[in-house]
């Protein structure tokens, strides 16, 4: 009886824990809203503080992203596919160079299509300022460039002896 007592204790205390949990993760969302302004978070939350969005920019911004958004998930959806394909590969007994290739090229014209989708999220952006947002912007996007340019910065791989080569093809 003692057993099963403390099973019981501890199930209801495991309830009203998860109770909590969703109250305040899915519901907790909903009542903390005080207007009927969009939630902003990272990027967007960024971009409207630094450019100083007033409510119907903000708003306009919102409908971009979840556009952008849903897109962006789309093309990154078929990357990932192709990538798989791509990799399948690697076990099959016959390699099959134009296979490869093939799938490489899709990848290829995948990440162009994702980054001329980027481009025009950013000029959708750009519409939405005055012309001092503009600046601002810009020097934002600038910035953000730079930066990804010295994060993407990796010493080369090799040998130790200052030759670099990649894997011998068979």
């Amino acid at each position: 009886m003692k057993k099963n007592l403390l099973l019981y204790i501890l199930l209801v205390f495991l309830i009203v824990v998860n109770g909590f949990f969703l109250f305040n993760y899915i519901g907790g969302s909903n009542a903390t809203e005080s207007s009927d302004r969009p939630e902003h978070r990272g990027p967007v939350n960024f971009i409207i503080k630094e450019l100083n969005f007033n409510e119907d920019q903000m708003f306009q911004l919102e409908d971009l992203n979840r556009e952008h958004h849903h897109r962006m998930r789309g093309i990154g959806g078929e990357i990932k596919q192709l990538k798989e394909a791509l990799f399948n590969q690697i076990s099959d007994k016959s390699l099959n160079e134009n296979i490869i290739d093939s799938i490489t090229s899709l990848i290829g014209e995948k990440v162009k299509e994702r980054d001329i989708e980027i481009f025009y999220h950013l000029k959708g952006i750009e519409v939405l300022c005055n012309d001092q947002q503009k600046e601002k912007f810009k020097k934002i996007i600038n910035e953000a460039l730079h930066k990804e340019g010295r994060k993407q910065q990796r010493p080369p791989l090799g040998r130790g002896d200052g030759e670099h080569r990649p894997p011998p093809r068979h």
